[in-house]
């Protein structure tokens, strides 16, 4: 029954809630029903985008309601083209939970943190699928948030014996290596970092490629953070075309990636239709999974935060 106002849950409380052991096989499930395209269990249209030319980003809306599980969210995103250097953050974001049947907001979540947990979590679902299961060797590109949390699910789920990690400066890539709890090495240049690399996770604010094939060990996987809109992009077309190239939603990565539109790459399937096995995995073959995000991976993030956040007896 609908009452009061909303509860606020803002970073620190989103960090002790969610955690990644709870949250993947949430989200596996979300993206199996997602690749369903039943109405009953999502709703979810495609992102859109309100142009901020003056600051040179955008603003998306992420809408999502799965009738079945009685989950109505949206998230506000804005996120931003950064000059080398700035202070000021690439994303910001905020998670609305909704009561579907009375309409009110229940919750008003930190979106950053959902944002930053959901996509390193379905990156590592996508090496779960797809990347060799002998995988030793872990490079990572950039060293923001999204590396970071990239780093924490990554080496929580797999047994890596060594983790690199590149940056566009020096300083941030030492940085980076202060900041983890685990060992990683910091490479000079991306391809010292990616050569020989089971998998590399790119997650750069680039627009022009910064991965390239030739680099790109045969059976390697690939999960493709950055470049968010059509005419961005991180990886170049000899990877993208001879790669089996996934992605969490077709229609997503057919409008928003610059990495596949502007390569011209078919994309093969959606991790959802690995894990529903209506799509065979190539783990034999280089994979590239091209992440975009989708509303449904914040909609179970938030309604699991919430629901923990009540289990401690914080509502009646």
């Amino acid at each position: 029954m609908a009452g009061g106002p909303p509860v606020i849950l803002w970073k620190q409380e989103v960090q002790r809630l969610l955690r990644y052991r709870e949250l993947v096989p949430r989200l596996e499930d979300a993206l199996g029903k997602f690749s369903r395209r039943d109405s009953a269990e999502v709703i979810q249209p495609e992102r859109r985008t309100l142009p901020l030319q003056k600051h040179h980003g955008f603003l998306g809306l992420m809408p999502t309601y799965m009738e079945n599980d009685g989950v109505l969210c949206t998230k506000l995103v804005c996120f931003y083209q950064r000059e080398a250097g700035s202070t000021l953050p690439a994303v910001q974001a905020t998670v609305m939970l909704l009561d579907p049947e009375y309409g009110n907001v229940k919750a008003l979540i930190d979106g950053d943190e959902i944002t930053g947990m959901r996509t390193a979590a379905v990156s590592a679902i996508s090496a779960k699928l797809l990347m060799c299961p002998e995988a030793e060797v872990l490079a990572i590109l950039g060293t923001g948030k999204q590396a970071l949390t990239h780093y924490n699910v990554f080496t929580e789920m797999f047994p890596f014996k060594e983790v690199r990690v590149c940056s566009r400066t020096r300083q941030g890539a030492e940085r980076f290596c202060r900041s983890v709890s685990g060992p990683v090495t910091a490479c000079v240049s991306v391809e010292e970092a990616v050569r020989g690399a089971d998998a590399i996770v790119t997650v750069t604010n680039s627009t022009e490629p910064v991965l390239f094939g030739r680099w790109v060990k045969p059976g390697a996987h690939v999960a493709a953070v950055g470049a968010c809109r059509p005419n961005w992009r991180e990886l170049d077309d000899v990877l993208m075309k001879e790669a089996v190239v996934y992605s969490d939603s077709r229609e997503g990565a057919m409008t928003e990636s610059g990495d596949v539109i502007l390569s011209g790459a078919e994309v093969f399937a959606e991790l959802g239709d690995v894990i529903n096995g209506t799509k065979p995995a190539h783990r034999e073959k280089t994979t590239v999974f091209k992440s975009l995000g989708m509303g449904v991976e914040d909609a179970v993030s938030a309604k699991l935060i919430f629901d923990q956040w009540k289990a401690e007896g914080s509502l009646p």
